[in-house]
């Protein structure tokens, strides 16, 4: 389908357009125009990826001056692998209506792990070790000493592109990861580095969100992409607290221990230099002498060694002259660990900002601020001299790095908290040291800063006002869509009480008593009786969730729930999750029904889809509130109200219902799908939970639904389970929620698309 949007030119795969999806590329439109950032939230499972990838590539084919890339931020690789399919899919469009081959070059790009084609390296399974393999095969002066002593192992893929493939231009296409490993194979070329040295010339850019946000990386691998690029946060709903842990530092006595064992080592080395090649160490110490700046744009491809967050100004500097020379370095490092040893060393909770932690710093072991600040780049600088193949045996003194050189840059929007026992372990003496952003907007900036276009977007962003003063930016544009249905696919209520009368709630008073666990149970049970195939449940922590299914066993509520289904338990393990996940889903596969409990914040509740029968009902138990009693939360609310002044009680309501509406909304993929949303907690009924809830939902949640029993919610769900297993099809769509070319095109349809659309 060809679309006039606002006078551009747009190809839409399809022969059907939502409503929505139209307006979405006409907000969409007009902020790459005003040449802005705008925050847009678009209901689940209505068509958002194509309807982004279709605007901006249009734009980018007509106003290649304007706008000459886009960079897609995706969450995890799932998701990434659907952006690359929609794509492909795109631009097949293009070569079917035009004739003609595309010269557009799409590319995704991830870790070594997911790129890694080396038959050893590949095998190592986690992230870090692939990294660290690989590090040994490639640096510099590795492969130098590889050409005097030949049973030294490089990577042959990574030497066959230094040789043959560094600078090519990749052949025009779309890349996903498997196209990237198979062209890599097909070539002898390593992927990784292919990826990462053709992200320069490539139209479409797909990957991560910490390429961009984490400093350590984006001085890596994003630092030379262009200006005129549109960068899309895509399940953008989270994007705050991926700025906040993307510059946070957290340092246990374990990690000084191990820092200690760093330092041994480097002494060990340094010394061994001083006496085979004292040259090498001189020539490092004119080079800090005459500044980073030239050290820093020659630097390995090691994200490890990445700096955090130095400012171009800075680098221009010369290193403080006592810690140039390298043994006075491990000097000053081994003095500043042992502070931080001391300050270890606590009966009590304390609270400080990085000037105040300085300022200590500098009364008891005499270390000044600028000598801390340069201490991650000094360090980087060490390691490529000493030529150490294994960098990974020093991420403990690279976290250590990091954080001298985080708290001697910002004195402001950063807390750091020392406790004394770790949460997990409340009585067993486990110091811990947090050094904590509060301030979401330092790790963004930069982005808004630099690049014409930032799309914020996700099907949970309600209330939209909140994102503009968390992030610190004014948006030419904010815009929300409710989801045009031909027949009602979404039953959302609110279930505030069981059939004793007794209210359900998980606030902290209620949720240890009998009467709410039970009922919570037995709506369980009710539902899993008249909800066929697979039901998903959602609690709020995982310490309530083991609490609660705890009490459900004494109660023989487990027995009646696996009378109508089977049941899977999601846990903090990642691989148990995974497996219980697949049985799940066979369950659902095989006609038996299934059951999974899950948690709010956890794995299941991001980025994984139960479309279909693989998820008929959400039922969330209680309203998912943040732990208000750990620290760094109360001074991240601390904060929020004396800077932006967001009042505490509104940025925890906000963040509970954008959990909340994310763990429900897991439910629907479509609008041929259907599903029933069950909010399990009487607070859910008032005005402030309601109002923060998506539009989308909201509309549907009527009055009569939003203080029923479990009795009453059961018959609801009867009624509209009855609806949905009507005939439907698509021509019971077509002018309503399904539109051809000249429905959408027609004067009348557009006035009708706007009033339905709220923009703020």
């Amino acid at each position: 389908m060809k679309l006039n949007v606002d006078g551009l030119l747009v190809y839409f795969p399809y022969d059907y357009i939502y409503p929505e999806q139209y307006m979405y590329m006409m907000e969409l439109k007009r902020t790459l125009d005003a040449k802005g950032h705008c925050v847009l939230e678009m209901p689940s499972g209505t068509g958002k990826t194509v309807s982004l990838l279709s605007l901006v590539v249009a734009y980018i084919k007509n106003s290649p001056n304007d706008v000459n890339k886009m960079i897609y931020c995706s969450r995890t690789i799932p998701e990434l692998e659907k952006v690359v399919e929609e794509l492909k899919n795109l631009m097949d469009y293009y070569e079917r209506e035009t004739g003609d081959k595309q010269e557009l070059l799409g590319l995704a790009l991830s870790s070594r792990k997911n790129l890694c084609i080396h038959p050893r390296a590949s095998r190592g399974g986690e992230g870090t070790s692939v990294d660290a393999e690989c590090q040994k095969m490639t640096v510099s002066y590795v492969r130098r000493k590889h050409d005097k002593d030949k049973s030294i192992e490089l990577c042959d893929f990574y030497e066959r592109w230094e040789k043959d493939g560094k600078g090519t231009v990749l052949p025009p296409g779309i890349y996903g990861l498997d196209e990237l490993k198979e062209y890599g194979t097909k070539k002898g070329w390593c992927p990784y580095f292919l990826a990462r040295s053709a992200i320069m010339q490539a139209d479409v850019v797909i990957y991560s969100y910490y390429y961009l946000l984490d400093p350590k990386i984006a001085d890596i691998v994003s630092k030379e992409l262009s200006k005129k690029s549109v960068v899309i946060f895509d399940e953008a709903h989270n994007i705050d607290n991926v700025c906040i842990e993307s510059m946070s530092v957290q340092i246990t006595k374990r990690t000084l221990d191990k820092c200690n064992a760093n330092m041994d080592l480097l002494t060990r080395h340094i010394n061994r230099i001083k006496e085979s090649d004292a040259e090498r160490l001189k020539e490092e110490y004119l080079r800090l002498v005459e500044g980073l700046k030239e050290t820093s744009l020659n630097r390995d491809t090691d994200v490890i060694m990445a700096n955090p967050v130095i400012p171009d100004e800075i680098l221009q500097e010369a290193v403080p002259g006592n810690i140039r020379n390298a043994e006075h370095f491990i000097s000053f490092l081994r003095r500043f660990c042992e502070y931080l040893r001391s300050r270890l060393r606590v009966q009590h909770v304390v609270s400080e900002t990085p000037p105040s932690f300085l300022k200590d710093c500098s009364q008891k072991v005499c270390i000044e601020r600028k000598p801390l600040r340069f201490s991650s780049e000094r360090l980087a600088s060490l390691l490529r001299t000493l030529e150490l193949s294994d960098m990974s045996d020093f991420k403990p003194l690279v976290l250590i790095s990091h954080f001298a050189t985080l708290v001697s840059t910002y004195a402001k929007g950063f807390v750091l908290i020392i406790e004394p026992f770790d949460d997990r372990t409340p009585t067993i003496p486990n110091p811990i040291l947090n050094f904590s952003c509060l301030d979401a907007s330092i790790a963004v900036k930069p982005v808004f800063d630099r690049f014409q276009s930032v799309v914020i977007t996700s099907g949970t962003l309600s209330p939209l006002d909140m994102y503009p003063k968390i992030l610190d930016f004014r948006p030419v544009n904010m815009a929300m869509f409710s989801m045009t249905l031909a027949r009602t696919c979404i039953c959302p209520m609110i279930v505030s009480k069981g059939n004793d009368q007794v209210a359900v709630s998980s606030k902290f008073e209620s949720r240890e008593d009998p009467a709410v666990i039970r009922n919570y149970g037995n709506l369980l049970v009710e539902m899993c009786g008249v909800v066929p195939d697979g039901l998903v449940c959602f609690f709020t922590s995982y310490i309530y969730m083991e609490s609660t299914v705890a009490s459900w066993y004494e109660q023989g509520i487990i027995d009646q729930i696996q009378k109508h289904k089977l049941l899977f338990i999601e846990t903090q393990d990642a691989a148990e999750t995974t497996l219980a996940l697949l049985n799940y889903q066979k369950a659902c596969e095989n006609g038996r029904g299934a059951v999974l409990l899950s948690v709010a914040r956890g794995k299941v509740s991001e980025g994984v889809d139960f479309d279909h029968h693989l998820g008929r009902a959400v039922i969330m138990f209680g309203v998912p509130y943040v732990y208000t009693q750990s620290r760094i939360v109360k001074a991240r609310l601390e904060y929020l109200r004396e800077r932006f002044q967001i009042r505490e009680n509104d940025f925890l309501t906000f963040d509970a219902m954008r959990h909340a509406a994310q763990c429900i909304g897991r439910c629907l993929r479509g609008k041929t799908d259907y599903g029933i949303m069950l909010f399990a907690d009487k607070r859910f009924s008032r005005a402030d939970k309601r109002g923060k809830l998506p539009k989308w939902i909201q509309e549907h949640l009527k009055d009569s639904l939003c203080n029923l029993s479990t009795d009453e919610a059961v018959q609801v769900a009867k009624r509209f389970l009855r609806q949905m297993a009507q005939p439907f099809s698509r021509e019971d769509q077509l002018g309503l929620s399904l539109l051809t070319h000249e429905q959408v095109q027609s004067e009348e349809m557009q006035k009708r698309m706007e009033q339905k659309m709220q923009i703020m």
